[in-house]
C-alpha cells in the first residue's frame, strides 16, 4: 500500500516535471518565438499558457515594452567640416520577433550596437548636409525628422521599430572651439561692417537728393524772383512812359527826385558838386515845374 501511494507521488510529480516542460506562459509585456532545432516553428503567441515538445522545442521571449539606447557622445562633421560633439538617444521596440531573432540571435545588446551605428550613420549624413547654425537652431527639428526617417529605414532589417531618436546635446570639441569663437566674432563683425556700409550709402543718397532738391526749389525760386522782378520792371517802365508821354517835364522832376532820395537820403553822404550843376536844377524854385 505505501510503495503504490509512493509510486503514485512519483508519478505525479514526474509529470508536473513534464507539465512544466511542455508548457510555457507569455504576458502582455512580451513576444515568443517557438524554436525546433534551431529553427523558428512560430511566433504568433498571445498572452497565456502555451505547449511545446519537450527537450525538442525551446522558447525565445522578447520585450514588447520601449526601450532606450543612450550612447556617448561621438565626433560629427558638419557642412562646413567643422567638428561638433553629438550626444543622442534612441527610443526602439521590437515589432517582428522573427526578424529580430534572425538577425541579432535574439541578443538585445547585439541589437543595441547594431542600432547605435545605424543611428550614428544617419546623424552623420544629415548634419553633413547642414551649417552649424542650421543643425543646431534653425532647422532642428527638420533634422531630427530626417535622421529618424534615415535610421528607421536601416533597421527594418533587424525586425525594429525606431519611435523616436533625439539629440541631447550638441557641442563644439575643446580643440575647435575657441577657432570656432573667433569665426562666428568675425562674422558678426564683417555682418555689422556690411550694415554700416549700406546705412551710409543709403544716408549718402538721401543727402544727395536732399541737395538736389533744395538746389532745385532755390532756382525754381531764383526763375520765379527773376520773372516777379521782370514784370516788376516792365510795368514800372509802363508806368513811367505813361507818364513821360503825359507831361515829360513832371517826370523828369520826379525822376531827380528819385535822384536825390537814393543819393543824399542816407547818413555819412558827402557829395562835392557846383550848385548850379544840372543835378540841382529842381532845387532852384523858379525852375520847380507847376
Amino acid at each position: 500500500m505505501i510503495n503504490s501511494k509512493f509510486g503514485i507521488l512519483i508519478l505525479l510529480g514526474f509529470g508536473l516535471i513534464i507539465l512544466g516542460l511542455a508548457t510555457f506562459t507569455v504576458n502582455e509585456r512580451e513576444l515568443a518565438i517557438k524554436l525546433q532545432v534551431g529553427e523558428v516553428v512560430r511566433s504568433d503567441y498571445e498572452p497565456g499558457i502555451h505547449l511545446k515538445i519537450p527537450f525538442i522545442q525551446s522558447v525565445r521571449k522578447f520585450p514588447k515594452r520601449i526601450l532606450t539606447i543612450s550612447d556617448r557622445p561621438d565626433r560629427i562633421f558638419t557642412a562646413e567640416r567643422l567638428a561638433l560633439q553629438v550626444d543622442f538617444f534612441v527610443k526602439w521596440r521590437i515589432i517582428d520577433s522573427v526578424k529580430f531573432y534572425i538577425s541579432t540571435g535574439g541578443s538585445q545588446r547585439l541589437a543595441n550596437d547594431r542600432l547605435s551605428e545605424i543611428i550614428k550613420n544617419a546623424i552623420v549624413t544629415e548634419f553633413g548636409k547642414r551649417s552649424v547654425q542650421e543643425a543646431i537652431s534653425v532647422e532642428r527639428a527638420e533634422l531630427i525628422k530626417d535622421m529618424l526617417a534615415t535610421a528607421s529605414s536601416a533597421a527594418q532589417g533587424l525586425g525594429v521599430e525606431l519611435i523616436d531618436v533625439r539629440v541631447k546635446q550638441v557641442e563644439f570639441p575643446d580643440d575647435v572651439r575657441n577657432s570656432v569663437y573667433q569665426q562666428m566674432r568675425e562674422e558678426r563683425a564683417r555682418i555689422a561692417a556690411e550694415r554700416r556700409a549700406e546705412g551710409m550709402e543709403i544716408s549718402e543718397q538721401k543727402k544727395s537728393t536732399a541737395d538736389k532738391e533744395r538746389t532745385i526749389i532755390l532756382a525754381d525760386a531764383n526763375k520765379d524772383s527773376q520773372i516777379i522782378r521782370g514784370e516788376g520792371d516792365a510795368s514800372a517802365a509802363d508806368i513811367y512812359a505813361t507818364a513821360y508821354n503825359q507831361d515829360p517835364e513832371f517826370y523828369a522832376f520826379y525822376r531827380s527826385i528819385d535822384a536825390y532820395r537814393n543819393s543824399l537820403g542816407r547818413a555819412g553822404d558827402i557829395m562835392v558838386i557846383d550848385p548850379n550843376n544840372e543835378f540841382f536844377r529842381y532845387l532852384n524854385k523858379s525852375e520847380v515845374p507847376e
